[in-house]
Formats: C-alpha cells, structure tokens, sequence
C-alpha cells in the first residue's frame, strides 16, 4: 500500500486566473503528465496540493483511470489553490480548517499593517481524513504551509518579487516566516487531535508541502517532543513515553542521492514531507521520492527560480511525490 504527498503546481482549469494554462493543449499536457506519474505511482492515497476547482481534479483521475474518491478543502489561498487528497477508498472528512491554533495571536504579514482576525488563518486549509485499514482506522491530514517565496507589495495591479531594498527583504522574509511558524503549530495542533495521545496503537499520518527542510526549526515543530529519529537507530528502536505523540518524518528511510522533491535556485530541497505515527512507521517498509521503481536512477527536476510564472503552461510538476509504502 503506498501512500504519498505531491504539489501538483498549480492544477488550474485553463485561463482561470493566476498561474492557469493559457491554452487548452497546455491544460490537456499538464494533465496528462501528472497522470502518467500518478499512474505509476499507483497510490492506495494521495494527498495533493496546488488543486484550484473541483473539475480540474476530476479530469486528472479521468487521465489516471480507474475508480477514484477525492475531496478538497474549502479553504483556498488568494490564487484559489488548495489541498486535497485522492483515494482508491472512500474517505471520511474529520477537519478543514484554516484558524490559528488556541492561544496564538495574530501574525504581521505587511510593513505598518496592523495584525486583525484575518491574520489568524493558515494560508490554505488543513485537511484531515480517515480510511478504514485491514485492522484499523487511518488517519492522515494534509498541509501546505506558508511559501519561502517572497512577494512584496504590488507596483500598480501586479505583484512584486524583487524588494526595494535588503532592509525590505529581511522585513517580509520574517513576516514569511511568522506565519509559517505558526501554520507549523497549528498543523501539530491538528496532528495532536488525530493522535490523541494514542500514536502507539493509531495509524495517523500528517503530509505536504511544509516549504522548508527537514531540520528546519518549523518542520521540526510537526514532530511534537524530542528524542529519537530514524537515523539515529539505536534511539530509534529504544521506547519512550513520547512515542505516544511523537510524528516521525520518514526522510532517513529515502535513498541520500534521492533525498530532496524540489530544486530552488539550483539547490535541492525535501521540502514535502510524510510524518507518520509510532504505530505506523513500524508498517513503513520503504519510502521514496518520484516513482518508485526509479530509486536507483537520479531524480531529475527543473530548477525553480524567483519568478513563478516563468513555468506557467509548463507540464508535470516542479516538485516530485514523495511517499511511503506501507507493509
């Protein structure tokens, strides 16, 4: 069984705004090439991002094949992306939200703004769902967290990505940051209500886009308290009472030359992650990037640059799938 995340950058019906196809033969490319990986991938679930209406995810499992059950959260970003996921299985709906976990205040997002309500939301909501296992219930929430892509305010009615100065730069690097920060904690808040302090006994997984890293200190708010990793073994293997609530992020168990699922800049990135339960990563029996029958062979993506609709009409995806198998 293999279960997996994947940005689909933007999956858009054609002149549908902001990073949408331009033409028909572009959307029928584009979806096409997501279908041709999604077919090899061969998930039981899929958890998606970058999905702007319901008919363009209809088309994409019509390209798959096959009978497929889908679901996308309500809550959409400014362009209208959203997260969803895609299932060989029917799925049942048990969160979408967008608020700000309890306790935490309103976020700066703008030079001289003041913080209101609005700037207590995620910027697109968090999704859960549960499937029924051979033995038990699963349970997996998907998440986009705030993008380390940088826009500025607009010059006339278009958007900026290069700031006036460096001082403006830093400003809304870290009003970028603020805000992942606390999707972070608020995606661990979600992640703590499928847990339920059972992560020993629950098969719960949480996956997406986290834009950012595996040691970053926002990825690493998701895995709730310290102590062992997958790549420290013997810590590992040696229970403690966090594996009740402890997420485990499956990087170590991916091949090292495969290890990333974006190039920014020339720089590879593992920005999308799979972090599952104590229960659950017991069951992992081999995790990857791109298709799993091309483990051995380098991954190939296109290098992304500061500007994002350089790739408009582009097929495929700038990201690869990452996923887990589960025995």
């Amino acid at each position: 069984m293999l279960l997996g995340t994947w940005n689909l950058e933007n999956l858009m019906l054609p002149h549908s705004g902001d990073g949408a196809p331009k033409t028909e033969a572009e959307y029928e490319a584009k979806v096409a090439a997501l279908a041709s990986v999604i077919t090899a991938l061969d998930p039981m679930l899929l958890g998606v991002q970058e999905v702007k209406q319901q008919e363009a995810l209809d088309d994409l499992v019509a390209a798959v094949g096959g009978e497929w059950h889908t679901v996308l959260s309500r809550h959409q970003d400014g362009r209208g992306i959203r997260v969803g996921f895609i299932s060989r299985t029917p799925m049942r709906v048990l969160e979408d939200t967008r608020l700000f976990a309890d306790k935490l205040r309103p976020v700066q997002s703008d030079d001289g703004v003041q913080p209101d309500e609005h700037d207590r939301e995620t910027s697109r909501g968090f999704l859960a769902v549960e499937l029924d296992g051979d033995d038990a219930p699963l349970r997996v929430a998907v998440a986009h967290l705030k993008s380390k892509l940088l826009t500025y305010p607009a010059n006339g009615d278009k958007k900026r990505f290069q700031p006036h100065d460096e001082a403006e730069r830093a400003r809304f690097g870290a009003y970028a940051l603020y805000r992942r920060a606390a999707e972070a904690v608020t995606l661990r808040a979600l992640a703590d209500r499928l847990l339920e302090g059972e992560g020993r006994e629950r098969d719960v997984a949480v996956l997406g886009d986290m834009n950012d890293v595996v040691n970053a200190a926002t990825t690493q708010i998701l895995l709730g308290p310290p102590g062992s990793e997958l790549d420290r073994e013997r810590a590992f293997l040696k229970p403690d009472l966090g594996d009740a609530f402890r997420l485990w992020n499956v990087a170590p168990r991916i091949r090292a030359k495969r290890r990333f699922s974006r190039v920014s800049f020339g720089r590879a990135e593992l920005i999308d992650h799979v972090l599952t339960s104590h229960r659950l990563v017991h069951r992992v029996t081999e995790a990857g990037t791109g298709l799993p029958a091309l483990q051995e062979e380098p991954l190939e993506l296109p290098s992304v640059g500061e500007d994002p609709a350089d790739r408009i009409g582009t097929p495929g995806s700038d990201h690869a799938p990452v996923w887990i198998r589960i025995g």
